[in-house]
This record gives C-alpha cells, sequence and structure tokens, in this order.
C-alpha cells in the first residue's frame, strides 16, 4: 500500500514539472514568434554613409525607433567639437542598470562599436558578433544623429 501511495505522489511531482516546462516552452515560442516582425525589420535595415568632414559642431540626438515592436530602440547623444565626434553617449538601448553600455557577446559592448566607426571615420563597420540587430539599431541611430549634424 505505502509502494502506491509512493508511485502517486511521483507521478504528481512527474506531471507538474512537466505543465511547468510546457508553459516555460510556450512562453519563450510566443516570445520568439511576437518578436520576429521586428527582428526582420532590423535585420533589413540599412546604414547610409555619413561625411565626417563634414559635421558642424554642436549636440545632436539621434534614435531608431522600430516600426513593428520596440525591443531594441535606440538613443544617442552625439557631440562634435571641432569639426570631430568628441562624445557619444547611450541614453536608450544596450545599457546596464547602472546605465552603463552593457557587456555584449565577447565582452564587447556598443562603445566599441562606436569607437570603430569614430576611428574609421565610417558607420560602414563590422557589427558586434552575436550582437548583430542591437548593433545595427546602434548604428542606425548614431546615423540619424551625425546626419542631423552634417553641413549642407
Amino acid at each position: 500500500m505505502m509502494n502506491a501511495a509512493k508511485r502517486k505522489g511521483k507521478n504528481k511531482m512527474l506531471i507538474v514539472i512537466v505543465v511547468i516546462v510546457g508553459v516555460i516552452a510556450l512562453a519563450l515560442i510566443g516570445g520568439i514568434l511576437l518578436s520576429a516582425p521586428g527582428r526582420r525589420e532590423i535585420k533589413e535595415l540599412t546604414i547610409s554613409a555619413v561625411d565626417f568632414g563634414k559635421l558642424r559642431d554642436g549636440t545632436y540626438v539621434g534614435e531608431y525607433i522600430g516600426t513593428k515592436d520596440h525591443f531594441r530602440d535606440t538613443k544617442v547623444e552625439v557631440t562634435i567639437s571641432g569639426g570631430k565626434i568628441s562624445g557619444i553617449k547611450i541614453l536608450k538601448g544596450a545599457l546596464d542598470k547602472e546605465g552603463k553600455p552593457a557587456e555584449l557577446t565577447g565582452g564587447k559592448n556598443i562603445e566599441d562599436l562606436f569607437n570603430n566607426a569614430v576611428n574609421t571615420e565610417s558607420l560602414q563597420v563590422d557589427v558586434i558578433s552575436g550582437a548583430t540587430l542591437t548593433s545595427k539599431t546602434h548604428l542606425k541611430a548614431l546615423e540619424n544623429a551625425l546626419k542631423q549634424a552634417q553641413m549642407e
């Protein structure tokens, strides 16, 4: 009699575990399906060339706002001094809880991406592997800020 009660208890526990795992799996699948249009939108995002030689001094804010979802909306502030980029601050995007650039894959962060763009004076730089979509939205926000800074 005792063995039957133990088996019933184990069966109930197994059912509870299976239900919990099933709910988690459904939530993950649902999240992936819901964010697919936004990911596709960013994947197809093009980053235009900016003439780094024609930047006006000042502070400019650029942002990327998705039309399909807002999971990766981004906003940056760019300071131009002496016709050169003197600072880029992430206002919204890949930030940690303390407001500092979050570490992405391979120990890199968006500041590394921005430094590469500034050093090469081009937005046509390699994105951070494993953070392609996040990199692209930040580059687009930077592009939008720099377009405001361009002399006509």
